[in-house]
């Protein structure tokens, strides 16, 4: 599959390696895949604001990656989410809900079961598009046509499948 990816995108998912190495995640998961892409330029042509995305990518991370629509079924029932993580993180520490996976016994940064579904789902998207590369904007489709915070916070910030598909077209 990888033979399929532009040079873009093939630098998107080396980028969300290291992305994930950097922020201390022990595997590479979807909002990797959007940090990545934001650090390549690849939604600027959307109009989007990098530290923004970056924000809430950081804020859903804390919450052990519950999406807006978790925190207000939570609130429903009476669970105030931001006063759970306020406790936890007085206890074991800033960040005590992130990722906590061993990596690989080889040594290699895992992805997590999402992103290697986006990263399916975008040579499916091209295969139907007949594009004969993926290319990053496949990667960003992706991304907005699974449930979960990236995008959850794409949306929140404007950017959505129709708009992204229509960058395609041109």
């Amino acid at each position: 599959m990888f033979e399929r990816f532009t040079q873009d995108a093939r630098s998107t998912v080396t980028g969300a390696v290291a992305e994930a190495e950097r922020t201390g995640a022990q595997r590479v998961g979807e909002e990797h895949l959007l940090l990545a892409l934001l650090a390549l330029g690849t939604l600027d042509p959307l109009g989007v604001d990098r530290a923004a995305i970056s924000a809430d990518l950081a804020a859903a991370r804390r919450r052990g990656g519950m999406s807006k629509a978790d925190e207000e079924a939570l609130a429903g029932l009476g669970i105030d989410l931001t006063e759970i993580v306020s406790r936890i993180e007085e206890t074991h520490g800033e960040g005590a809900l992130s990722d906590p996976a061993p990596r690989s016994r080889f040594g290699r940064t895992r992805f997590t079961p999402g992103a290697k579904k986006v990263l399916e789902q975008s040579l499916r998207i091209a295969l139907g598009r007949k594009d004969r590369h993926i290319s990053t904007l496949h990667l960003l489709l992706s991304l907005l046509s699974r449930p979960g915070t990236p995008a959850e916070v794409l949306n929140d910030h404007g950017v959505t499948y129709a708009g992204v598909e229509a960058a395609l077209a041109n």
